[in-house]
């Protein structure tokens, strides 16, 4: 796809869409997202990763998980589709950096989760935006775009993600991600 200037504008999958320390909706606050789908003339599609639910598939589903699934996390991915839990996998593709399989169906799921747990999370909803949104948004300076490591998806990291980015980011970045939600309240 091309712009009006005639420039190619790039995918963005595969990217951490990180929430600006100014961004107060509180659907995306100190939020990091994946893109899993990107396509200027379509829209994109991610999740967020760094909320964990500190539960497991097995406490939110009424049947019996297969075996292999009822251990793993899941995340808040979004405000769109709370009521649907997805499977996703992600993936480290050499030279192509991380990669996310959305709507990874059970069968798949439990075959990934045999061979690598960890490569495996649940979300409940997801991030969407319309042709054009993401980019708007970006112009408005509301995210900032980061490309992620293979260290990103530890579990351990992800509640802190966001704070561990900005710390990445500089002093000014820092300072910002400190400050109180209300200063008047210091």
């Amino acid at each position: 796809m091309r712009d009006l200037h005639g420039e190619t504008l790039p995918s963005l999958a595969g990217s951490l869409l990180v929430a600006h320390p100014n961004m107060l909706d509180p659907n995306f606050r100190r939020a990091v997202l994946f893109i899993s789908a990107h396509d200027p003339s379509d829209g994109a599609l991610g999740v967020i990763i760094n909320r964990p639910l500190d539960k497991q598939v097995g406490e939110l589903v009424s049947e019996t998980p297969p075996d292999g699934l009822a251990d793993v996390p899941v995340f808040l991915g979004g405000p769109v589709g709370k009521n649907q839990l997805m499977f996703a996998a992600f993936e480290w593709q050499k030279g192509k950096g991380l990669k996310l399989n959305h709507n990874v169906g059970l069968k798949e799921a439990n075959e990934q989760a045999d061979q690598n747990v960890a490569s495996i999370c649940a979300f409940v909803g997801y991030a969407g935006w319309e042709a054009g949104q993401l980019e708007a948004e970006l112009k408005q300076k509301a995210w900032l775009l980061q490309k992620p490591s293979r260290s990103v998806l530890k579990p351990d990291r992800l509640p802190k993600l966001w704070f561990d980015i900005m710390c990445g980011l500089g002093p000014w970045y820092k300072m910002l991600a400190i400050a109180p939600d209300d200063p008047s309240l210091n």
